[in-house]
């Protein structure tokens, strides 16, 4: 799911806070839904997984349509938050990641699957559920836009430095891959916005839809790839994942805390910390690891929405000062 929610507030609330809620539902729920019959008949499903590259392009084509240039105003207006969030995404994640596969002793496949998870930008439903967690939807679409922007350098680095101690990482590929499948796609997208906004703007309400279709897809060929792995570690990869979002969710409202954040950021802080863009994740386990090192990305795609639609739902009942 893109960016699809105003950087302002909208005009009709009741609209828009009944799409997003549907949003954030259905969801995690075809995911679940996907996930569960490629491992159950993974057979009529094993050969996508040449196809998962091309749909993580069409989500990063779909995030740049849904971006517009005064959503980066606020990187100038108020670096400090928006640098602090990228700084603790790019930080902390990877680094729990790592912890994460010490304490669990995973093998060196799933070890580099989990800390590459770390290693990834933002995850492109954070927008959503930010604003469902009556968040700063603002500050979520910078953090989410910048960090994006740059995987192409963070994501290889990091992958090689941390990763490379379980599995050979080749990061000059690796980057060359996040130009093609992200920032390629990304920037095409906010070029066309540019020149036929009204066009774009008639588009937009199903762009969501179409990201929701491509990710559960990306899961679909994962796990039919490697369902015969998840039968045999599942619960150890879930428990990674829960440990890994469930720190990195609680750490990123830590950080904003400590720096003295108003509890809009803090909550921005903590999902676009804690939420990954693990379809990106999967992708690249699969080109430059192995099917089994995608597995914590794929269990991560339907858990950090289940989770992140459930704190959202009990910060809505919050206050916000």
């Amino acid at each position: 799911m893109s960016n699809s929610l105003p950087s302002s507030p909208p005009r009709s609330l009741t609209a828009e806070d009944r799409s997003a809620r549907i949003a954030v539902t259905v969801f995690p729920l075809l995911i679940l839904a996907g996930g569960a019959v490629a491992l159950f008949f993974p057979q009529p499903f094993t050969g996508l997984s040449a196809f998962v590259n091309p749909a993580l392009m069409v989500i990063m084509f779909g995030m740049g349509l849904t971006l517009t240039l005064p959503d980066f105003a606020l990187v100038v207006r108020q670096p400090l938050p928006v640098l602090l969030g990228v700084v603790a995404q790019y930080v902390i994640m990877p680094l729990l990641g790592v912890a994460v596969a010490w304490a669990l002793q995973l093998s060196p496949e799933l070890a580099a699957g989990v800390i590459l998870v770390g290693c990834a930008p933002g995850g492109t439903a954070s927008n959503v559920v930010t604003y469902l967690a009556k968040g700063n939807v603002a500050l979520s679409v910078a953090m989410t836009s910048v960090s994006t922007l740059l995987a192409p350098i963070f994501t290889p680095l990091l992958a090689l430095w941390l990763a490379g101690r379980y599995m050979e990482v080749d990061a000059g590929s690796m980057a060359m891959s996040i130009v093609q499948i992200v920032l390629i796609p990304v920037v095409l997208g906010l070029v066309i916005r540019y020149l036929i906004p009204k066009l774009v703007d008639r588009v937009l309400p199903v762009l969501p839809w179409i990201s929701v279709i491509a990710i559960t897809f990306v899961v679909v060929a994962v796990v039919s790839g490697s369902s015969a792995a998840i039968f045999t570690a599942g619960w150890l990869i879930l428990l990674a994942v829960v440990l890994h979002n469930g720190l990195g969710l609680g750490l990123g409202y830590g950080v904003a805390k400590a720096f003295r954040q108003p509890i809009p950021s803090r909550r921005t802080m903590a999902v676009e910390v804690g939420m990954q863009n693990s379809g990106l994740a999967a992708g690249l386990a699969r080109e430059y690891f192995t099917p089994e090192a995608a597995l914590p990305a794929a269990v991560f795609s339907v858990w950090h929405n289940v989770s992140g639609a459930l704190m959202a739902a009990y910060w809505r009942r919050r206050p916000t000062a």
